[in-house]
């Protein structure tokens, strides 16, 4: 595309809009998923199937798993396999941001550089990752703007569809991202791609998230000029200090509209969820991986939710908030089933259900 969606009147949805489905990746990489990724498949199988009762799913993987992901869905018609090969299985985060106008859905492929390129990026290689928003886009039919060298992870970015778009400074100004951009010319990009009158910047994200604090594992708007924070009361608990800089933002600002932005606190788990020794000794790291330490501390959040057409995908972690969370969400969106998902298998893989989908709108 020559121009951009700006240009041509196009603009980036929210996530609770009705929408045709979603992509997902299939998990194999042995650097992120441990024991062969056994695990890890239950779990993508049960949310794809969850996904599927009211949408459309895409499971990519290359040509060698692909009689293993349509075994797997042999039973769900609504879950298509298409070979595309990628380097992980962050659908969100590599896959293309689709924006509409009302009667066309378009992509935008950014530069992927697996958060953070060589200044701290996770893994050395990510050229599949990279090229994969544009071959999802032409599989799927849509047209296709080119917003490289811009890098940005659709995890970074989280809109309510009548132009405000939500962002965390810690990530969008890391400096493995575009260090050669100031602030204000990373907001102008931001609101000429996504079709925005309006970006918040929140300070801060979800302590120890690898992929330098995603908007979407801290803040989600679940309907205009409301959304849900992650949340503790523990004051002691280093997220509280990131989770009150975020809250005095959105008290503080108005969306794109004029409106003030109601927040719901959605407390993350009560403990801290870490990585045990047993789950370290099943990964294979590459050289240039980054390797998870006995005990490090895993960015657990409930805010990392998928909102399919019918249901919302919750994460899980066998915590006594599992069930606070639920509750919440369920007033939240009261005409969508709650599917609560037990989530550590992914959130071991270094993500988060959010991160594992990408949208694709009507």
């Amino acid at each position: 595309m020559i121009n951009t969606p700006k240009v041509d009147k196009f603009h980036m949805p929210a996530e609770f809009a009705k929408h045709r489905g979603c992509v997902m990746i299939w998990p194999v990489r042995p650097g992120s998923w441990p024991n062969g990724a056994v695990e890890a498949k239950t779990v993508f199988t049960q949310i794809a199937n969850a996904i599927a009762e009211s949408e459309e799913v895409w499971m990519l993987s290359d040509k060698a798993h692909q009689a293993e992901v349509q075994q797997a869905f042999k039973s769900q018609p609504r879950v298509h396999s298409l070979v595309i090969e990628t380097d992980d299985a962050w659908a969100r985060d590599v896959g293309p941001t689709c924006v509409v106008n009302g009667s066309e859905v378009r992509g935008i492929d950014w530069k992927f550089n697996a958060w953070g390129g060589n200044y701290d990026g996770l893994y050395a290689h990510w050229e599949k990752d990279d090229a994969a928003a544009r071959q999802i886009c032409q599989t799927l039919g849509m047209e296709c703007y080119d917003a490289h060298p811009f890098v940005l992870e659709g995890g970074s970015i989280h809109s309510d569809g009548e132009g405000t778009v939500i962002v965390t400074e810690a990530c969008l100004l890391s400096k493995g991202r575009n260090p050669e951009l100031s602030k204000d010319q990373i907001e102008e990009i931001l609101k000429e791609y996504l079709g925005a009158e309006k970006i918040i910047w929140l300070p801060r994200g979800i302590y120890n998230d690898e992929t330098n604090e995603h908007v979407d594992n801290v803040c989600a708007y679940v309907a205009p000029a409301e959304v849900v924070l992650a949340w503790t009361e523990d004051e002691s608990d280093p997220q509280y200090q990131l989770s009150k800089a975020c809250l005095d933002v959105l008290e503080s600002q108005r969306d794109a509209k004029g409106r003030e932005i109601t927040v719901h606190k959605l407390p993350i788990p009560k403990e801290p969820v870490c990585i045990t020794k047993e789950e370290l000794l099943g990964y294979e790291f590459e050289e240039g991986e980054d390797v998870r330490e006995e005990g490090e501390r895993l960015a657990a959040s409930y805010v990392n939710f998928y909102i399919s057409n019918g249901g919302i995908i919750l994460p899980q972690f066998n915590d006594e908030n599992d069930s606070v969370a639920v509750e919440i969400l369920q007033k939240l969106f009261p005409d969508r089933k709650i599917y609560p998902i037990y989530a550590r298998a992914i959130i071991v893989g270094g993500g988060n259900i959010h991160c594992i989908t990408q949208q694709i709108p009507e």
